[in-house]
């Protein structure tokens, strides 16, 4: 590279696309809510389409990545990630936001595998590598609360329409930037696409998250529910004879094997520690009447203390190894939302919270880059975008399911109430939300103590693709 710290700048730039796209929208919400017509139950699926669509393609996108070139991949994710936010700016239905959000996602996941692989492979393996990680897993996590300061900055000066239209100009920079920047693919690499488990996988991953969302609404025994929920688990078990099987396969199953405690882990940060932002965003507008702008900055001291926590997490990983640092993280997380669950009462302000948000800040921060350094580390060149593409699946995946679980939580209680009563049971719906996420959390230290404290897959019998 002739320009390494511009490249990395450029990398690390596109995972702040992409992770923005799921806070920004966040204090948006409400507003959104109130001009299209989103219920309290199906406003779920806004957030729920893009991690669904990112997820379910995610692997695909990480084989195509490997097949088809990591540049052609990161700017035609750029290219459809810029449509489908346009498209979503001008949505005036429910079904053309949510749509929009899907196609966003489908972008990401094009995106996302090829920035993680063009990191794990133009940076060499060891501290360097780590550093790389560490500046681009910076740029995702600060990205993810960064986005909810800036989803109020605009949806109190523009409308909520500005937190689509902003990506364009931003894709549109990324995209170009890459082609001086980027180091041109080669020919396309030898092997298939294997579209049975594309197929089956994305749609196995939608009825599931479908089925665990819409249980609590429609009920568990209702014929949608029972009928989703046989479907996916039909299509899911499809998928992993198909893998078992193929030349070519999305999830190579031995690679799955040996990524496993670390995609454990990956999957328990979104579904607990990821989502509970959202329950805190509807909290500070719903239950402490605080304005979009209000909520944003809140989040301020949340990006602040992330940003420094990754730092600190680079030079973890180096002296006390990626296990040790995942445990330390995951602790910080659960310890920091059992006190913002604590805080979060009805005739509370951000006094009662602050110190919460800088302890669970700085689990965020700290898990965020070292999963994500497990995941890479130790697999071969080959099989980096199919590396990157199963950790962000895990991600999403956790994101979507268990944003469907804990909004039935958070729900349980207001039903049919009104009055006094609804703002009482909301909040307390809320805080319970946040406590159960908290106690989750400690799910993911179960799979980060099997984990070998420097390499989540030793170099010498890192998987080589098939092709």
């Amino acid at each position: 590279m002739r320009r390494p710290a511009t490249t990395l700048a450029l990398l690390g730039f596109s995972s702040l696309i992409t992770s923005l796209d799921f806070t920004i929208i966040y204090v948006a919400l409400p507003d959104i809510a109130r001009d299209i017509g989103f219920s309290g139950h199906s406003m779920q699926w806004v957030v729920s389409a893009y991690a669904i669509f990112f997820g379910g393609l995610l692997l695909l996108g990480g084989r195509c990545a490997d097949l088809l070139g990591r540049r052609r991949l990161f700017v035609l994710g750029m290219v459809v990630f810029g449509i489908a936010s346009l498209l979503g700016g001008v949505a005036t239905t429910t079904f053309a936001l949510i749509a929009a959000r899907a196609v966003q996602g489908a972008g990401a996941a094009l995106l996302f595998p090829a920035t993680l692989s063009l990191v794990n492979t133009m940076f060499e393996e060891g501290r360097q590598r780590i550093r790389a990680l560490a500046v681009w897993a910076m740029a995702g996590a600060g990205g993810l609360s960064l986005g909810a300061l800036l989803g109020g900055v605009l949806t109190s000066a523009f409308g909520w329409q500005a937190v689509f239209l902003i990506n364009i100009p931003l894709v549109v920079v990324g995209a170009v930037a890459a082609f001086p920047l980027l180091r041109a693919d080669g020919p396309r690499a030898q092997g298939r696409f294997d579209v049975p488990g594309a197929l089956t996988g994305t749609l196995g991953t939608t009825l599931l998250v479908f089925t665990v969302a819409q249980g609590p609404e429609s009920g568990w025994t209702s014929a949608p529910v029972l009928g989703g929920g046989a479907l996916a688990v039909v299509l899911l078990a499809a998928f992993l004879v198909i893998e078992s099987r193929s030349d070519s396969p999305l999830m190579p199953l031995q690679l799955a094997r040996g990524l496993g405690p670390v995609l454990a882990v990956i999957f328990v940060f979104g579904a607990t520690m990821q989502n509970i932002v959202y329950f805190l965003t509807l909290f500070l507008q719903n239950v402490w009447s605080y304005s979009a702008l209000v909520t944003g900055l809140v989040f301020l001291s949340l990006s602040l203390v992330i940003a420094v926590a990754n730092f600190v997490a680079e030079r973890l990983i180096v002296r006390i190894g990626i296990r040790a640092t995942l445990i330390a993280g995951l602790l910080l997380g659960a310890v920091g939302g059992a006190l913002l669950a604590a805080g979060m009462v009805a005739d509370g302000s951000y006094r009662t919270i602050v110190a919460a948000i800088l302890v669970y800040g700085a689990g965020m921060g700290t898990v965020y880059p070292t999963m994500y350094a497990a995941a890479g580390t130790g697999v071969a060149e080959q099989a980096q975008g199919t590396a990157g593409g199963m950790a962000n699946t895990a991600m999403q995946v956790g994101i979507g399911a268990g944003l469907a679980v804990l909004v039935g939580i958070a729900n349980a209680g207001t039903t049919g109430l009104d009055g006094d009563a609804l703002p009482t049971a909301t909040a307390d719906g809320l805080r319970s939300t946040v406590g159960v996420a908290s106690a989750l959390i400690l799910l993911g230290l179960l799979a980060a103590c099997s984990l070998p404290n420097r390499r989540a897959v030793p170099a010498e019998v890192a998987y080589v693709s098939p092709s």
